[in-house]
């Protein structure tokens, strides 16, 4: 028998106070599994181990690295410390060691707390282990967000790294101090703003001059890495956040983003009049007079906006080169789209510009070719091919469908089981309480994530609807004159547009169509 073992610590493990304790050393993990393995005469395929990583966290390298061997049958057995190693989330237990290790040939086997899938009758004491596990995760995410909260309340900062123009005060934990390299580019930027200059023409002299930009700027400190393509040079974008900013006349404002759940790390913007804002919490960058002319002659270049409106091409156009979505922009009565990263630099990006008309116009003419080419001639079955691109996504939506009637329907057993060892004397009321309705609980969860998911397939049947009925949709469009986004939604998907080619007033775009 092959076996992998899997070892996990996290920076929680490394905070206890007793040192002598096993989970608190990968080294000690290992020792411990690796003489359990002797003594069963198993051959130790591989060890897996992930440092400094959450028992929540499902993008564990290692962690991963095993479920695709295991998926594989490279090893017979996965054998950990306790079966909050492995994961210290329900779902996963279910999903998994529940789940597809019994599909795949796979025994789960855990020391300390007695889990082994071979045993009869160990399901439930895995399930409580898992609800355990779940129920110290959720705890201990509300402690984390209550000892979150009252740092920002008292505004103490707590971000991983400091706000461009600043850095962690090494002598006081939470507090701010300048970085002069930094604020120089700070105060330049409020300055040139003050006297007139742009945005972009603000970040294309910043870029000339070859000043990096702030996550540039932060990964030559070695602080972090660039995110992005092009993340090195200064954007319209950038300038902008920075000129909003009230952190640069000393006030903390912080959670501007939130956590969705404390199972993903997913954020999601919060209303302004949730965020935390405390003022001089430490020394101002910028003076309040340069800050209110600035955001004076903000409000006066902002451009009126009528609710409900969006751009012809908005978030579908995007430039083939660097593949960034386009930037519209206006001239008068012009209106044109323009690769975000082209202006910036002239070493940028040399992608993407045309005016809205003209693309416009291609759209128009490609929808008569297609009707040309193939309706006349009834063969627009045979030469536009319709994506499977659906049929993946409801082959995956079919797949959550089942795996969640499946834990309904064991979560369904469970509380009969429950209720029956209660009958039994096994369980004593309280614990029966306490547990059927945690069970309970993750059951009604369960049966409104199954409706979402029925949803999701009956919107993409619609779709599909849609696309199988191609004819119909660029009969219905074809002698349009004009675009609307009602037309693009329906008939695009997205677009790519090159860059012009030399010589010729000719840009290559290519159209993704819904069918």
């Amino acid at each position: 028998m092959k076996v992998a073992i899997y070892c996990r610590l996290s920076e929680e493990d490394r905070n206890k106070s007793n040192a002598a304790d096993d989970s608190a050393s990968i080294l000690n993990q290992k020792s411990m599994l690796l003489q359990y393995a002797i003594s069963q005469d198993w051959e130790v395929y591989n060890i897996y181990s992930d440092d400094d990583y959450t028992g929540a966290d499902r993008n564990r390298p290692e962690f991963q690295r095993l479920l695709e061997d295991a998926k594989n049958r490279k090893f017979d057995i996965i054998l950990c410390k306790t079966q909050s190693r492995f994961t210290r989330e329900l779902e996963l237990v279910e999903k998994y060691i529940h789940g597809l290790f019994p599909q795949w040939g796979i025994r789960f086997v855990s020391i300390v707390d007695h889990a082994d899938t071979d045993i009869k009758g160990n399901k439930k004491s895995r399930q409580i282990n898992g609800l355990v596990n779940e129920w110290y995760l959720e705890d201990m995410s509300e402690n984390i967000r209550s000892v979150l909260k009252n740092r920002r309340q008292n505004g103490l900062h707590i971000g991983a790294t400091a706000l461009y123009g600043y850095q962690k005060d090494p002598e006081q934990k939470g507090h701010l101090i300048i970085d002069e390299e930094a604020a120089k580019v700070v105060r330049e930027v409020f300055l040139l703003f003050s006297q007139g200059y742009g945005k972009s023409t603000i970040a294309r002299m910043l870029n000339d001059r070859g000043i990096p930009n702030p996550s540039e700027y932060k990964r030559q400190k070695g602080i972090s890495p660039p995110k992005h393509k092009n993340s090195t040079l200064w954007k319209y974008s950038a300038i902008s956040s920075m000129l909003a900013n009230e952190m640069y006349i000393g006030n903390m404002v912080q959670g501007k983003y939130g956590s969705v759940s404390y199972k993903t790390k997913k954020n999601k913007p919060r209303p302004k009049e949730q965020w935390y804002r405390v003022e001089g919490t430490h020394e101002p960058i910028i003076d309040l007079a340069l800050w209110n002319k600035v955001q004076a002659m903000r409000e006066q270049k902002a451009k009126p906006f009528t609710v409900g409106t969006i751009g012809l091409f908005s978030k579908k156009a995007h430039c083939a080169e660097c593949g960034y979505i386009l930037r519209s922009g206006k001239r008068g009565d012009w209106r044109y789209l323009t690769c975000p990263n082209r202006s910036v630099s002239k070493n940028a990006c040399k992608g993407a510009f045309i005016s809205v008309d003209r693309l416009e116009r291609k759209i128009i003419d490609e929808l008569k070719r297609l009707s040309a080419e193939y309706l006349d001639q009834d063969e627009l079955e045979r030469n536009i091919t319709c994506s499977n691109h659906y049929e993946n996504q409801k082959t995956q939506i079919r797949e959550t469908i089942t795996a969640y009637e499946k834990k309904i329907q064991e979560y369904t057993t469970a509380i009969r089981e429950l209720y029956m060892d209660k009958v039994k004397g096994i369980l004593t009321e309280s614990d029966y309480l306490d547990l059927s309705k945690a069970f309970t609980s993750e059951k009604n969860r369960l049966e409104q994530n199954l409706g979402y998911a029925k949803n999701q397939l009956t919107e993409i049947e619609m779709r599909k609807e849609t696309g199988n009925q191609k004819k119909a949709l660029i009969e219905k469009y074809m002698n349009m004159e004009h675009l609307t986004r009602e037309m693009i939604d329906a008939l695009i998907d997205h677009i790519d547009v090159g860059r012009r080619i030399p010589g010729t007033k000719d840009v290559p775009i290519t159209i993704y169509w819904n069918f």
